[in-house]
């Protein structure tokens, strides 16, 4: 006997095999599956050393044995990498398909003009701000904007700021006009696209760049395999300038069939939007009282108990409460051993020869 988390009215379709449910006595039960045929938004939470980017790896290796889907990973802290590399303690028949983006780039389009003032930290209504919204608006690459500026009447000292700011972006080196386009993420393979060297700015353009990209592919039907965006640390983007576009796929992503997965250690840092909008619900162990109230007022009618109660989380790592509101049911699970390495773990000084 098996459940299958988030198949709704569905009685058929592909899966992912998650783990097992975990009996009261610390036993394994009945294996757990879970919905890899249609969209699905997702939220992993729990604290550091948990089991959250672990579980995490476990779905993207499910999702990159599904012929119709696309995952792309955006890696804030390098921890994904290992997906493209065998575990050596797991015997399988096959290798789980993935690649790694280390440079990666977006268009300058893929920002609209009010998200370029964000990102640069100007008001869009005047001075420096007002340059880059209307260069933005009429431009495909930052020299461009830059240009447009230059040419404009508007006092000198605005056109300065307004170039300074342009100047900084670049160096970041994440705006190309021939940067990342969804047809580049919509392989079979796990994309990961790794982050790990950029600040916060960059990050979130990042993000923004690749979000927008594969919501726009499948509106306009460019891309014929399902996207699951995932995102590690999900906290850093929902407040940055990626949040525009994570909230759309969030709210609109169903019908074009774009999924997201969300996992953060700091639930009371992502908008309530992003779990109530969450069909699965995946809690480790929290223990900050801010973020336990965050699952508390977001979890639905139909559960017994809060998730805010000290002994409704699990207390061991990989051991994890799975809300499904597609089932409207609630499920103790301990998460399958991944089939990639685990790139996850924190170092140890009793491991460094010296």
């Amino acid at each position: 006997m098996s459940f299958v988390l988030g198949r709704g009215d569905r009685d058929s379709g592909p899966v992912g095999h998650l783990g097992r449910y975990r009996a009261l006595d610390g036993t394994s039960g009945a294996p757990l599956y879970c919905d890899l045929d249609g969209p699905h938004a997702v939220t992993i939470v729990g604290k550091r050393g948990y089991g959250k980017s672990y579980t995490m790896g476990v779905l993207a290796e499910e999702l990159a044995k599904i012929a119709g889907l696309a995952p792309v990973i955006i890696d804030p802290m390098g921890a994904f990498e290992t997906l493209a590399e065998p575990n050596t303690a797991v015997e399988r028949d096959d290798e789980i398909p993935a690649t790694v983006i280390n440079d990666p780039t977006v268009k300058p389009t893929a920002l609209d003009p009010r998200s370029w003032c964000g990102l640069l930290g100007l008001s869009p209504e005047q001075g420096a701000g007002g340059l880059v919204w209307q260069a933005a608006q009429q431009s495909s690459t930052i020299a461009e904007m830059r240009t447009r500026i230059d040419d404009t009447d508007a006092p000198l000292v605005d056109k300065r700021a307004a170039r300074n700011h342009l100047r900084l972006a670049d160096t970041w080196d994440v705006f190309d006009a021939t940067g990342l386009e969804a047809a580049d993420l919509a392989g079979p393979e796990i994309t990961i696209i790794d982050i790990s060297g950029l600040e916060s700015a960059p990050m979130n353009a990042v993000c923004r760049g690749v979000a927008e990209a594969l919501y726009r592919a499948r509106v306009t039907e460019t891309i014929a395999r399902l996207p699951w965006l995932l995102l590690d640390e999900a906290h850093t983007f929902f407040s940055g300038v990626a949040e525009p576009a994570l909230e759309r796929i969030l709210t609109r992503g169903r019908a074009p069939g774009v999924s997201l997965v969300a996992a953060t250690q700091r639930p009371s840092a992502v908008p309530e939007l992003c779990l109530s909008q969450s069909d699965l619900l995946f809690a480790h162990r929290l223990t900050a009282q801010s973020d336990l109230e965050a699952l508390a007022a977001s979890q639905p009618t139909y559960m017994n108990g809060s998730l805010a109660d000290a002994d409704r989380l699990p207390d061991a790592p990989g051991e994890v409460v799975v809300v499904d509101d597609s089932t409207e049911t609630v499920h103790a699970v301990q998460i399958r051993t991944r089939e990639t390495a685990h790139g996850g773990d924190s170092p140890q000084a009793s491991d460094i020869e010296v």
